[in-house]
């Protein structure tokens, strides 16, 4: 809860910046000389870029929280037992054999979106925020193609592994850069 408080909050202030930036802009583009038109289209673009970004992310959390609801709906969630730190971090070793599960899982069956979505969980709690996003955004497709649960059903065509994306190079252990301790 306290997440969807901050992203909120931070999304409201954000909005309240792009469209102060926006009058800016227009009031710049009113002055009517060519430096100031010219200022005022440049100060009207970065807030159009941050209006889509901002849209952009809020999709993408909107639909990891659906596949976050449906996994716990089905019991699927992973069950965050991965020991800590004395200052609350994750302990690296703990986060590597994590790893190690989910990624056999993954290559195991990847055109299963329940599997990625764990993968993207473990690659958050090694702090490989990056590939967490990556292997959230395959879950994602994944889910919306409606492809097979975990019984490993393979689709017709080109799976996971045969895209840039797939889990072997996803999930790659050698790629993935040590955590911070």
């Amino acid at each position: 809860m306290r997440a969807k408080i901050t992203y909120t909050v931070t999304a409201a202030v954000l909005v309240f910046y792009f469209v102060l930036a926006g009058s800016r802009g227009v009031l710049l583009i009113r002055h009517g000389t060519l430096l100031t038109v010219t200022f005022g289209v440049a100060v009207l673009i970065l807030p159009l870029i941050g209006i889509w970004f901002l849209w952009k992310n809020t999709q993408f959390v909107r639909r990891a929280n659906v596949l976050a609801a449906e996994l716990d709906a089905e019991g699927g969630l992973p069950v965050d037992d991965l020991a800590r730190t004395p200052s609350g971090r994750i302990d690296r070793d703990s986060a590597d054999a994590a790893f190690a599960r989910r990624q056999a899982e993954t290559e195991d069956t990847p055109d299963d979106w329940r599997c990625w979505f764990r993968l993207a969980v473990a690659y958050q709690d090694a702090r490989d925020t990056p590939r967490a996003r990556k292997a959230m955004q395959r879950a994602i497709a994944l889910h919306k193609a409606g492809t097979p649960t975990q019984t490993g059903s393979a689709l017709s065509g080109p799976t996971a592994t045969s895209s840039p994306s797939g889990p072997s190079d996803l999930a790659d252990p050698q790629a993935r850069p040590a955590s911070q301790t």
